[in-house]
């Protein structure tokens, strides 16, 4: 196993080499151009969106706005987005709207209702911290990493997702689910175990990413979405979807989230298990015969195959194509781009990087970016977030620009020689 050092070192021998043989473009331009972008959208959503208790998500079906409370998982990406263009800007008109709406997330630090409190508490604190180092963040991060911890099983040796409910269709009860996106969370259990030197941060966030790795992980590096276990002994008793296409099929958003936690429990541990894992899963994305040209992915990645006995009504010919999802291609950019500074294979790091660039690239053009004073001021068109539920289909994701600004300043530092993990004073 790798010792820090050990890792920092990789990275920055790595960097050299994807930088001195990389064939396409280092012109950063079009970053700043994005920047500056965002900062037309959100000027324009904080005059719309002037509720500390109600944060913007999406799209309604009428057109309008979509705001969400503070228990809603989607939270905290709207107060990191603002983070993300102080960070670039180093405008204070970007950060007194950050520190305000981060602030009001507070009491969710005490929330154990479901697992998502890392997406809440991390993009906002997170970024909150790293950008300020103000104590009274730290300390709101530790309580929510201990928060989130009340939801680990011994016994199941995972963090439960949701609380027990019905499968899509109530094919199945679900008494202890799992699901991939629970992976992003165990960033906040390294954080705490970071500032506080409690091994039992650091385990549960192993010992979860090592379950889900066993069971949601295909041999093909495919993933399930849902891992159903037996709560009293660990058994696996069902592996399903519930915003997939089918139990067998390769959701894009969570392949996505895959690619990107365990890059991070890599980056975190320096095992080798983990980083293995993700390339496995980076390459099924890149590979796959049905990822589009520009890379964006279908909702899917089995939407156009011919699955029958679906757990839901699916009338794929009420699209021309399978919806595009936008915020899985940016997740998966973001994730990428550090992965290539971990990987030792020159090819690789060279086709990573690429890959990101490229989902960038495309990103930024019609027709997935949004003029000003259009689609409800976010930066992002076309993602989806539940089509078997029929909700959030082709709209605009506030999720969907939080990975896209990471990825952007991510690609900044790539291009500029500086490591990711190396913290930027901007107060």
């Amino acid at each position: 196993m790798r010792t820090n050092n050990d890792i920092q070192l990789l990275f920055f021998l790595t960097l050299c080499m994807i930088f001195s043989s990389c064939t396409e473009t280092k012109n950063d331009s079009y970053i700043a151009t994005n920047f500056s972008l965002a900062e037309q959208h959100y000027t324009n959503m904080m005059n719309v969106a002037t509720d500390l208790t109600q944060y913007p998500r999406t799209s309604e079906l009428d057109g309008s706005l979509r705001k969400v409370d503070i228990h809603n998982w989607t939270g905290g990406f709207w107060p990191g987005n603002l983070w993300y263009v102080y960070e670039f800007t180093k405008n204070d008109k970007w950060k007194k709207e950050a520190v305000r709406w981060t602030e009001s997330l507070e009491s969710n630090k005490y929330n154990t209702s479901h697992h998502d409190i890392g997406f809440m508490m991390y993009c906002s604190y997170g970024n909150a911290y790293r950008l300020t180092q103000k104590e009274e963040y730290r300390d709101v991060l530790i309580q929510s990493a201990r928060s989130l911890c009340e939801r680990y099983s011994p016994a199941v040796g995972s963090i439960m997702s949701w609380n027990p409910r019905k499968s899509i269709g109530g094919k199945n009860s679900w008494d202890f689910p799992v699901i991939i996106d629970n992976m992003i969370n165990l960033e906040l259990l390294f954080f705490a175990f970071e500032h506080t030197r409690d091994s039992v941060f650091r385990d549960i966030a192993i010992r979860h990413a090592e379950r889900t790795m066993a069971n949601h992980v295909r041999s093909d590096f495919s993933t399930f979405h849902v891992i159903d276990y037996d709560p009293q002994t660990g058994e696996v008793l069902h592996r399903q979807t519930a915003q997939g296409l089918a139990d067998s099929s390769t959701w894009a958003r969570g392949q996505a989230w895959g690619i990107y936690g365990f890059t991070m429990m890599y980056r975190f541990t320096g095992d080798d298990k983990f980083l293995t894992t993700a390339t496995g899963l980076a390459d099924f994305f890149l590979n796959n015969k049905n990822l589009p040209d520009d890379f964006v992915p279908y909702w899917d990645f089995n939407a156009s195959d011919k699955i029958t006995n679906l757990d839901w009504e699916y009338d794929s010919s009420r699209f021309i194509e399978p919806p595009r999802d936008a915020s899985a291609a940016a997740i998966t950019a973001s994730a990428l781009l550090e992965l290539s500074t971990f990987v030792k294979e020159e090819e690789k790091q060279k086709k990573y990087f690429n890959a990101a660039e490229r989902m960038l690239h495309n990103l930024s053009t019609a027709p997935y970016i949004a003029r000003p004073r259009e689609n409800n001021n976010f930066i992002l068109k076309h993602s989806v977030g539940n089509l078997p539920g029929n909700n959030e289909v082709d709209v605009p994701l506030v999720y969907a620009d939080y990975y896209f600004l990471e990825a952007l300043l991510r690609h900044q530092r790539l291009l500029a020689g500086v490591s990711l993990t190396e913290r930027l004073t901007v107060e």
